[in-house]
């Protein structure tokens, strides 16, 4: 795919505002702004010291955006991240006490260190952009955007995702190490005063909530929604897997084909779009069976197979 070349204009500033901090990654950085324009959320998963938060920091100066930040530990509560009520005797009444939910960005930092009861805090605020405490139902304010961390290599004292919290992420990637040549920037960058505080916000969140409801008007021909159905319905039927994608998969695929389109200058999808980022939407929304497992298979490699033995649509669809 193009997306080193053709970026919105708009867009584009974000990502080169972000590319003056994290070296090489700007795939990333693509692929973190295609989920905050779909209204997603992402799980990024790498080992520690490749600038996961940093990217995520970034992200947040660049729109001039609330940024906090959930530190995930064993002893973490629920309440501690949505907020809790206190009662005020002055007034004689329970006051509440927001939490870090209660923000733009918000990196939810080690997600899998912490209870599966204090991870199910946050399936409302990710699906339906609100929080209840005591209740009482609070809308979160927009842009809202998760971007939660996991180490792949450290399995003491961790609690794997269940499967309705991977399913409320919209992308889950990999940074990768960095090149000898990146490195070699990242160390010179490093050998002063730290890039991130120089940057300053290229868009408003205003800008960005204008750019999601563009976004919305990106056409997608239902060849390519066909397209899209056909290629999660064989994760579901492949002998490998036991549990395929399910519908919310499929809607979550052609939301981020949208975006994917809008921040590439385009305002149509293309079959192209939907190639590319199913290796992102799909494969942690699918439980392989434990032959597979054992036999060396992963999720990724059976999203390509499907991909590459899915006959992609030529014609567009005749309906108006």
């Amino acid at each position: 795919m193009d997306y080193l070349e053709t970026i919105h204009p708009e867009l584009g500033r974000v990502v080169d505002n972000i590319e003056k901090v994290m070296a090489g990654k700007r795939e990333a950085a693509v692929l973190c702004l295609t989920a905050l324009l779909a209204k997603g959320h992402v799980l990024l998963e790498d080992v520690p010291g490749v600038g996961k938060t940093m990217l995520v920091r970034s992200i947040a100066k660049s729109l001039g955006a609330d940024f906090r930040r959930i530190q995930f530990t064993p002893d973490l509560l629920p309440s501690d991240v949505t907020g809790i009520s206190i009662y005020n005797p002055q007034r004689l009444e329970f006051e509440y006490r927001p939490g870090p939910i209660m923000g733009n960005i918000v990196l939810a930092d080690e997600i899998n260190r912490t209870s599966p009861k204090t991870q199910s805090s946050l399936l409302e605020a990710m699906e339906e952009g609100s929080v209840t405490i005591d209740g009482v139902t609070r809308q979160l304010e927009q842009p809202f955007f998760v971007l939660a961390t996991q180490n792949p290599i450290e399995y003491e004292g961790t609690y794997p995702l269940p499967e309705a919290q991977l399913d409320r992420f919209l992308f889950k990637i990999k940074m990768g190490y960095p090149s000898p040549k990146e490195e070699l920037l990242v160390l010179n960058r490093a050998d002063g005063e730290a890039p991130i505080t120089h940057i300053e916000s290229v868009i408003s969140k205003e800008d960005l909530i204008g750019l999601q409801n563009e976004m919305e008007q990106v056409y997608m021909d239902d060849t390519v929604k066909r397209y899209i159905i056909d290629v999660v319905t064989k994760t579901r039927n492949h002998p490998s897997v036991y549990l395929g994608a399910s519908p919310r998969g499929s809607v979550s695929l052609m939301k981020a084909a949208k975006a994917f389109a809008f921040l590439s200058g385009r305002d149509y999808v293309i079959p192209d779009d939907v190639q590319y980022l199913a290796s992102f939407a799909l494969p942690h929304r699918m439980i392989l069976k434990s032959e597979a497992r054992y036999e060396g298979h992963s999720a990724m490699d059976i999203v390509e197979e499907i991909i590459s033995r899915t006959p992609v649509p030529v014609k567009r669809s005749m309906t108006p």
